[in-house]
Order: C-alpha cells, then structure tokens, then sequence
C-alpha cells in the first residue's frame, strides 16, 4: 500500500478503532483537495478487510490487501457518479441500499461501499442513503469523502464518524515527491505553491492546465496590487465558462488573501497560498478590513456561480466590487 505522510493521530485513532473491535459502520474523511482523502479511504477498507494485521495495521501482501489495493476486491464497491455535475443520483443510493443486504463473499465477512467526491451529492439522494447508514447490516460499511461536512446533511453527519485530513509538512511533501523520481527543480516549485498537500504537488507537476490556473491567480493578485481594474477584469474573463477551472482560482485567490490578512498581523507566518510574494505586497496596501472584504467578494462570486448565473458576469461583478473595496 502506497505510504501515508503525515495525519500520524488519524491513523492511530482508525487502527485503534478496529483493534477495540468499535470499527464506525459509517465514516466521513473531510478536508482540501489532494490531502489525501481517498488514500485514507482506501487505509481504512484495508483495516476492515485485512486478512493478517501486523501491529493492528494492514498487512499489504494478503490477497484482500493486495485486491484493495488494485481497487478489484469483489466487496469494495466504489459507488459511480453521474450526470454533468458527477453527483450521486438517488437511482444509485436506492441500488445501494438494495445491494447493501446480499452478504460478502469474503474471508472477513465485511462488505464496504465508498462514495467519493461527495460535493455535489443532493439532499435527496442523502435522504435515500440514511435508512441504510442508521441502521446497516453488521457487515456494511459506508466511507464518504468531501472536502468539508457542510456538504451533508445534518442528519448524515450525526450518523458519521467524522475525520478532518490534514495537509502533511512541507518536509514531508518533498519526501513524497521524491519518491515518485521527480526533479528537485520540480518538487521545489510545486512545494512553494502548494506546501504538503501532496495530491496537488504531484498535479503541479503533471498538469499543465493546474499550472496555468497558477499563474492566472498571479496575474489576478498583481493586478489588485497595481489596482488595474482592466486588468483584472480580463484576467477573470480568461476564467472561461468552466465551472470547476473557476472554482479552482478563485479558492486559490481567497487563500492568497487570506496569506495577505494575516501577514498584516504577522510577518512571519506561514503561508498556504500559492504567491508568497504576493500576499506579502498585498499585506502592505491592504488593511484587514479591506483583506476581509475581498474574501467576502469572493465568497459572493462563487456562490453566485454555483447558482447557474452567467459566469464572466459574475466575474465582472467581483472584479467591480473588490477595485471599489481597494480604491
């Protein structure tokens, strides 16, 4: 199984979990993309199903570990999206919910259903799904992964085990790297945007379209700094009318600002945007009233983007609002 850096206590807490035999029939992974979720999803399955733990870990050589591994074990089931938005239709829970009572086939007698990239699942298709997750047959597992709880509802959580995944050191991140036989050249520019999120390292480097959405949110911080609203405002119509291109700079544009704001208060603190630079210049023309107030512009665009309103219009409305916010 491929090495897990960092999220030491969360490891420790599932392993103790299935040692203590109080292994949580559902469970949620949580937190920013590449930090690893799946990767924590998969380490779990393999605790449920590992045919010969060593030190309450999986083993890793046993065929049900090896199965997992590949993502072919016959009671792994990785439940499919569908649609534009790849969300889970309520078809899909009610098949699960059915399937969810034929017993496994296995040596462990444990049968696990993963739901991936939970964001655009509905409330509807939850509502289908919580019938089975109250009450789940003793060999049923259930483990979600999202990038925060409030894509569930309330009723979901309360039946969910829930474990935040983290982002490991920087250290760490470049250990990982390493190991993949990229160039140190590479691993340091990936690092310096993306610190230990691993997942989003490795994309850096692979993908040339994540690195562009990287300098396009370079080239929106240096137009605050210089306050061209032209500027600005062509660079987020070059967004496009992609949904999840548009999602990706604006998140890392809020997190710039959030480097920015809190450099206002301290000058040495660590970053987690992708423009140290940046947030350094913006920490000295920006107040944090103003920093905020730029967040908040973001958080509206988005919103308004989510709600299926024209896309360069809700740039151009953002870019409006934060030129007023900074003059």
């Amino acid at each position: 199984m491929k090495k897990i850096y960092g999220n030491n206590q969360l490891i420790s807490n599932l392993c103790n979990m299935c040692k203590t035999g109080r292994t949580a029939h559902t469970v949620l992974f949580y937190g920013e993309k590449g930090t690893g979720k799946k990767l924590m999803a998969k380490f779990y399955t393999s605790l449920l199903i590992c045919r010969s733990p060593i030190n309450n870990m999986p083993c890793g050589v046993c065929s049900a570990c090896r199965n997992v591994e590949k993502n072919t074990h016959p009671d792994v089931v990785y439940v499919e999206t569908s649609g534009k938005l790849g969300g889970y239709s309520v078809d899909t829970a009610r098949k699960i919910c059915s399937d969810a009572f034929i017993k496994p086939n296995n040596d462990s007698g444990i049968k696990v259903y993963i739901f991936r990239d939970c964001h655009n699942m509905d409330a509807r298709t939850q509502n289908t799904l919580l019938k089975i997750i109250e009450e789940p047959p003793d060999y049923a597992y259930f483990i979600f992964t999202s990038e925060t709880k409030s894509d569930f509802l309330p009723t979901i959580i309360s039946r969910c085990v829930c474990f935040g995944v983290s982002p490991c050191s920087e250290e760490e991140a470049e250990n990982s790297l390493a190991e993949e036989n990229f160039s140190q050249s590479d691993i340091k520019k990936a690092v310096s945007c993306f610190h230990g999120n691993i997942g989003l390292c490795t994309e850096y480097i692979n993908n040339e379209d994540l690195r562009q959405q990287v300098d396009l949110t370079k080239s929106l911080a240096d137009s605050i700094i210089k306050k061209d609203e032209y500027a600005l405002d062509t660079a987020l119509f070059s967004l496009g009318k992609d949904r999840s291109n548009v999602r990706t700079v604006l998140s890392m544009l809020d997190k710039l600002i959030r480097d920015s704001a809190v450099l206002i208060q301290d000058t040495e603190a660590e970053n987690i945007g992708c423009f140290r630079e940046g947030a350094v210049k913006l920490s000295y023309m920006l107040t944090s009233r103003q920093a905020e107030n730029i967040h908040r512009c973001i958080e509206r665009a988005w919103h308004t983007v989510e709600c299926n309103v024209n896309i360069p219009l809700a740039m151009s409305a953002m870019c409006a609002e934060i030129i007023e916010t900074i003059l």
